[in-house]
């Protein structure tokens, strides 16, 4: 996931690269974050592609709730979405963070993708990387005295929001503010690469050079590796992320410079074959490495929207652009269909009709791809696109992709780009798009892959008014496993609707409970989102 300084995104034309902006294509490819290319509440769930499940009965009618990722990445890299600026105290950065995620929760939201290996650094205390400087402002590795990773799971979780941790793998630093690009000289004391310099390679040349982890090494991989999955084992994270940075982005008329270990390790292959070989190792690897660590944290990649156009492959989407499969050795396809990934999130930063990259002919080409793989399918909305000229100055462009999404059962939910424009509420476009599919709390799609413990069903036994206005209800536990999470029902008609959700431990409550009398259902849901069964239901005076 990228971001600026320079934005820039490239698309391909024949054999030529093309900046977005001559392209118009409005991608924004940033140099280093997910800045992608460029590419009220309702009675009702919300229609969106996930379908609204009956989960059983609450009394004598049929309860139901919606089933649907809902996301926004959170930047930290050149300070972007998150810390506000380098350098910030423990409390400011503490502060900052919250509202962040009171962001995400006036949306509805029930993920947050927070980015905690920008380039090859950290947001914990880690053996393997230096601190971020995009968080002490220095870069060098000093530690900023305490560990923002387990204050950010925990208060995500405090709100009920899966935490996903986001990683660029094989970055290794960015360019040295004061020049040159990349120079050992200008890495943290800490940095790995100076004590393996064989492992670095820097890219492209000049000031923009920065250092990159060598994929086709294999000891640099496997380090790679074990720098992620130490984060795994410290941390309660729901989810290993991966943006669309694996190769970098090529620059015109510059190869990526590792003839070195190419010839050492290339075994034969064409250069193509051996990067994609080399990548495709380090996912494998990651899905078994992660899964075998804790079986219940989520694997997912939000890569680059087109794998590659119909005409080099038949199996291609109908685009005409840059391929990820070509450009950054990325076989998104083959990771899909080889079920090494738990959830892909192609960013799909193009508007409908764009000629190149047409929205309404990428989205059936993914929902084909994850068709019959067990692979969650969520879409990268381009939320930072709202604005700009052309069919972005039309506030609705975001409701008439989501609405497409709804013609797609695959399609299981959405992750917004990114934080900041998500808050601003450009042209109230997030605003529209919130008020008309994500009226109502939401589950996180079940995904079978995962360990299931359903917990027994839990009892409403008492409710009183709180201090806020909301009508809080004590319960007791039910048998069998413990709940992770709960969620709320309240009969309204002929049916009960979900009205809030929350972590276990956490008050039960329903923030707008009518006046009168209502009745309520609760039910505990596991670690991977399996819901127990219902409890009797409760009538509460809410008046």
């Amino acid at each position: 996931m990228r971001r600026r300084p320079p934005l820039k995104l490239v698309l391909l034309l024949g054999a030529v690269l093309f900046i977005v902006a001559v392209l118009g294509v409005g991608l924004l490819r940033a140099a280093t974050y997910h800045a992608p290319p460029v590419a009220g509440g309702s009675s009702g769930p919300p229609a969106i592609g996930p379908a609204v499940g009956e989960i059983g009965r609450c009394g004598s009618v049929p309860a139901s709730a919606p089933r649907q990722l809902r996301g926004m990445w959170l930047t930290t890299v050149l300070n972007l979405d998150f810390p506000a600026r380098p350098g910030e105290s423990e409390a400011q950065i503490k502060g900052e963070y919250e509202k962040w995620l009171d962001v995400a929760v006036a949306q509805r939201h029930n993920a947050i993708f927070v980015h905690v290996r920008p380039s090859g650094d950290a947001f914990w205390p880690s053996q393997y990387a230096p601190w971020s400087e995009w968080l002490t402002g220095k870069r060098d590795g000093r530690s900023p005295g305490w560990d923002p990773m387990a204050f950010m799971v925990s208060e995500a979780h405090a709100r009920n929001l899966e935490f996903h941790a986001w990683f660029n793998p094989f970055r290794g630093s960015q360019p040295a503010p004061d020049g040159p690009g990349a120079a050992f000289a200008k890495l943290a004391p800490t940095n790995p690469l100076l004590k393996h310099k064989d492992w670095a390679i820097s890219y492209p040349t000049g000031r923009t050079a920065r250092f990159y982890y060598d994929p086709g090494n294999p000891s640099a991989r496997k380090y790679v590796e074990d720098s992620i999955l130490e984060a795994v084992q410290k941390y309660d994270v729901d989810g290993v992320h991966f943006d669309d940075f694996f190769y970098p982005y090529p620059e015109k008329g510059q190869d990526f410079p590792d003839s070195a270990s190419f010839a050492r390790w290339g075994a034969g292959k064409s250069r193509a074959n051996w990067r994609r070989g080399n990548v495709d190792t380090f996912m494998r690897e990651m899905d078994q490495r992660i899964k075998q660590l804790k079986p219940w944290v989520k694997f997912g990649v939000s890569p680059f929207g087109i794998w590659r156009n119909s005409s080099s492959d038949r199996t291609g989407s109908p685009t005409d652009g840059l391929e990820s499969y070509s450009a950054q050795y990325a076989d998104t396809r083959k990771w899909v269909k080889q079920g090494w990934l738990d959830y892909i999130v192609p960013q799909l930063y193009w508007q409908i009709g764009f000629g190149k990259a047409d929205y309404a002919k990428l989205l059936p080409w993914w929902s084909a791809v994850v068709q019959g793989t067990g692979v969650q399918l969520y879409i990268g909305e381009a939320d930072y696109r709202v604005g700009e000229s052309g069919a972005w100055s039309d506030p609705a462009q975001l409701v008439k992709q989501m609405t497409l999404d709804q013609k797609y059962p695959a399609v299981q939910g959405q992750v917004h780009y990114s934080a900041t424009q998500v808050r601003q509420n450009k042209l109230g476009a997030v605003a529209k798009y919130r008020d008309k599919f994500y009226g109502t709390p939401a589950l996180v799609p079940i995904m079978k892959r995962l360990p299931a413990a359903p917990p027994g069903a839990p009892r409403l036994v008492s409710a009183h008014r709180g201090a806020r206005g909301t009508l809080d209800l004590d319960t007791k536990a039910g048998d069998g496993a413990a709940a992770t999470s709960w969620a709320l029902y309240r009969v309204d008609g002929a049916s009960a609707g979900l009205v809030a959700t929350g972590r276990a431990g956490t008050p039960v409550a329903d923030p707008a409970a009518p006046a009168g009398h209502a009745v309520y259902c609760l039910s505990g849901l596991d670690r991977s989102g399996n819901e127990g069964p219902l409890s009797p239901p409760f009538t509460a005076d809410a008046s």
